[in-house]
């Protein structure tokens, strides 16, 4: 078995590659930074540290690398006789990827088995958004898309830090890790992969990862972010930040309870298990790391407008998203492109234009008031 994965860096080492390498998959690593693909292709293996938890090391062997924008047709020629293709480069970046996709998929031989293809990434259905880019490069010369490959979504998650200087090709993680599949396509024919779980319906598992890791991530970001606080692991200690983190939790808890019908004591399990990973202190993720990207996190259907506006929808004020999103709004770091624009945003537009270009919430949403108000508070401060 062959799988090819797009995007080496430190997720894909250490999560979507480990996974593959662990079920059998003979590993083609493909990515545009030279550096990291020279590394790899001169090394035999790379080690995965996983910490907290009965923490070990993984070893990961039985892998190639190739630039799949220098080595184009290297890349095409992997595809052309893989079973499985991978990716973990960021929603954004899959456009860029979908041509060699495309172009691999059309050069296998007839009688080949479809190829099984998954977006791994930090986003609602990414496989979708893959698939429709490679729809939009395929020739038609080649056949139907539809009979040569099979596009299944997945949610994935696994917290994977910035790594410390100096640790090469090795990976730390956490050692918890949760890969859900949707099944459906396959049509009984799905991969064989140990360390996957594969599910008939797979929007409450996204909606349940997004709405509780994701947002309860950012959260504890953006509250440590205020209190001056360094590291996520920081930030938990905190007993104010904690029990604000918490607060912000039980309001999506209640909405994914209400919205999927997840048994209530599992899914507060499932939040206790989230609480207990941010703070586990073997993980050096910052508050700045996590928060960066402000504005992509408060855009609508993610983490912070996305269950506070369902709330609002079901007559509920979801007053601990408004306070996160609060925060979110005054998220200041220089460093980061998007917390530079979203304070641009907000100086130079009226509180109502601001909260629709920032939110794509409309002024007839029930949520909408409570989060302009928002606006104009993080307006004053930015004038002030």
């Amino acid at each position: 078995m062959k799988a090819v994965h797009f995007g080496a860096g430190n997720i894909g080492r250490g999560f979507v590659g480990l996974l593959l390498h662990q079920a059998g998959y003979e590993l083609v690593f493909a990515d545009v930074a030279e550096d990291l693909i020279s590394q790899l292709a001169a090394a035999d293996s790379y080690d995965v540290h996983e910490v907290g938890e009965d923490p070990t090391v993984r070893t990961v062997d039985n892998f190639r690398a190739l630039n799949s924008g220098t080595q184009e047709a290297d890349v095409v020629a992997e595809i052309a006789t893989a079973d499985v293709v991978t990716t973990a480069v960021g929603p954004h970046i899959l456009k860029f990827v979908a041509p060699v996709i495309a172009k691999g998929i059309a050069a296998r031989a007839a009688g080949l088995a479809p190829l099984q293809v998954m977006a791994c990434e930090n986003a609602i259905n990414a496989t979708d958004i893959l698939r429709d880019e490679v729809a939009a490069q395929w020739d038609s010369a080649a056949g139907e898309l539809e009979s040569a490959a099979v596009f299944a979504n997945t949610a994935v998650d696994r917290i994977v830090p910035n790594q410390e200087p100096g640790k090469g090709l090795d990976v730390t993680v956490e050692t918890f890790y949760e890969w859900v599949i949707d099944r459906t396509p396959f049509g009984g024919n799905a991969p064989v992969i140990p360390g996957a779980t594969f599910v008939d319906n797979l929007e409450p598992y996204i909606e349940r990862k997004l709405f509780t890791v994701n947002t309860g991530h950012a959260s504890a970001a953006y509250f440590g972010f205020e209190a001056g606080l360094g590291k996520i692991s920081e930030a938990m200690a905190d007993q104010d930040v904690a029990a604000d983190v918490r607060a912000v939790l039980d309001e999506t808890k209640e909405l994914l309870i209400h919205k999927h019908g997840f048994n209530r004591e599992e899914q507060e399990a499932y939040v206790e298990k989230i609480l207990g990973r941010f703070t586990n202190p073997h993980l050096p993720d910052t508050v700045n790391r996590v928060g960066r990207a402000p504005l992509r996190k408060l855009s609508r259907h993610e983490r912070f407008i996305g269950p506070a506006a369902e709330l609002a929808e079901r007559g509920i004020v979801p007053e601990a998203l408004l306070g996160a999103i609060a925060a979110a709004l005054r998220f200041n770091d220089p460093a980061d492109a998007e917390a530079t624009e979203l304070a641009q945003i907000v100086a130079s537009s009226t509180a109502a234009e601001a909260t629709e270009k920032v939110t794509g919430l409309t002024p007839g949403h029930p949520l909408f008031a409570a989060v302009e108000s928002l606006v104009e508070e993080a307006k004053a401060e930015v004038k002030a």
